[in-house]
């Protein structure tokens, strides 16, 4: 059966900047369980291997969508580059959480989907996106973290940066991939410490009464292995699968090639068989 794809779907919220969407599924089926899939820091949907992971979902019987976050710096008009730096420095955790709430309001309303089957996979920074999103938002029926982050706070600058950011109201850090430096301004930790409760991964993660499956890299230089394995001892009914990779599954930007990379593969199959235990 044909995998009918839609690009670039342009959401346009009230409340920001419109953003991108990507959908895909089995064409003339109806009541699809829905997965959608959160990018990490400075990542977004059309990232590496990604369109190859929404099509192996898509085959596997669910409506995937992937998505950028409205302050991510792509644009409508070129959605794989950071072309709006303003935006990505002014982008907050609470704003994120607004554009995925209506993420998921929009596509569990589409007639090919079954909305009391909604499932969150977050990759990197996703991942504890989709953590504090499973607990607050009551259609969300499962989760999944790949590479996920447990804490927010300590992602920002500490000691002396710190001040340097507080001092000057913005602070830059350079994008290994495309050599840009991408600004912070000092509103991001002025939103978190006004929401800090809200945006609390750890207390999230251990009133979740959802089913969670938590994947990991043993070669993770971006997120510590003990990230995984805190959320695991959090959250009462998760699953936790380590397997011998990095952080990005063997992946890589751009990826041409026309398989996945062998390690993202396992993840992929790992995620759904999940998915359809639960």
């Amino acid at each position: 059966m044909e995998i009918k794809c839609t690009k670039n779907i342009v959401l346009s919220p009230s409340f920001t900047r419109p953003f991108l969407a990507d959908s895909y599924y089995k064409d003339g089926v109806d009541k699809l369980p829905l997965v959608i899939f959160v990018h990490g820091y400075k990542g977004f949907k059309d990232w590496g291997a990604w369109e190859l992971v929404a099509r192996h979902f898509a085959e596997s019987g669910f409506y995937f969508v992937k998505f950028n976050f409205s302050h991510n710096g792509t644009t409508l008009d070129n959605p794989m580059e950071f072309e709006d730096l303003e935006a990505f420095g002014a982008n907050t955790y609470s704003q994120e959480q607004r554009d995925l709430n209506y993420v998921v309001d929009y596509f569990k309303e589409q007639e090919e989907v079954d909305g009391r089957r909604v499932y969150l996979i977050g990759h990197s920074r996703g991942g504890g996106a989709v953590i504090l999103n499973a607990y607050y938002n009551k259609a969300v029926t499962g989760v999944i973290t790949w590479a996920g982050v447990s804490n927010l706070n300590k992602r920002f600058p500490q000691r002396l940066r710190f001040d340097e950011w507080k001092r000057t109201g913005v602070y830059y850090s350079v994008n290994g991939r495309t050599k840009q430096e991408m600004p912070h301004y000092f509103s991001f930790y002025e939103d978190y410490i006004a929401n800090e409760e809200a945006l609390n991964i750890q207390y999230a993660a251990q009133n979740l009464s959802k089913p969670a499956l938590i994947v990991h890299g043993t070669s993770d230089e971006a997120v510590p292995m003990k990230e995984a394995a805190l959320l695991h001892e959090w959250i009462k009914k998760s699953e936790l699968f380590f397997l011998d990779t990095d952080h990005v599954f063997g992946s890589r930007h751009p990826w041409n090639e026309e398989k996945l990379p062998h390690d993202l593969n396992i993840v992929v199959k790992h995620t759904i068989a999940f998915i359809l235990r639960n």
